[in-house]
């Protein structure tokens, strides 16, 4: 009898050890922590209030905010030297910037305008208006993916600028507010 109640015990000590390992643990929704190593610097304009910066093809082209000084250039990594320059209207400030195609799409901040430039000229091809704050922006191959200072991501059609969904953005169980800019790397 006293043989089975220890076999008894056993069995049910490792039922229960075993089910622990099936439980979902509070580490499981945790964010990965990660670290980076600086493996280079690059010079760049000190006067540059750099709000959303893309990399394509050997070009880094840089959307820079403040009312009056907001602009959109495409800059030399190597030398940080400016190749191109647009300056947005003073009673605009930049926000975000993503590519599609041969076009580079600029958000403000305040002002629910957006700007869509040639990416060869910067000619002014088109403007659009979305609701809310514009903060980040990035292009996921399909839609574009816009920051608001909340913790919402807007999907936005890249033709249309139409809205066709939002999800918010929780780090387990809280809310992560004030996303900014936002890039998509690798899927």
């Amino acid at each position: 009898m006293r043989r089975l109640k220890m076999i008894l015990a056993l069995l049910l000590l490792s039922l229960a050890l075993t089910s622990l390992y099936f439980l979902p643990s509070e580490r499981s929704d945790s964010p990965a922590i990660l670290s980076y190593r600086v493996v280079r610097t690059f010079p760049h304009d000190p006067n540059a209030f750099t709000q959303g910066l893309v990399y394509e093809n050997g070009s880094l082209y840089e959307s820079t905010g403040l009312y009056g000084c907001s602009t959109i250039r495409r800059v030399d990594l190597e030398t940080g030297r400016i190749l191109q320059i647009r300056n947005l209207p003073a009673n605009y400030f930049g926000e975000g910037i993503a590519i599609v195609g041969d076009r580079i799409i600029q958000l403000t901040w305040r002002e629910h305008r957006g700007f869509v430039y040639d990416k060869k000229t910067f000619e002014l091809l088109e403007e659009f208006s979305y609701p809310t704050e514009g903060w980040g922006l990035t292009f996921d191959g399909k839609r574009l993916i816009m920051s608001d200072g909340s913790s919402t991501l807007y999907f936005m059609d890249p033709s249309t600028f139409e809205i066709l969904g939002k999800i918010e953005v929780h780090d387990g169980k809280k809310a992560v507010d004030r996303l900014n800019e936002l890039e998509f790397i690798e899927g």
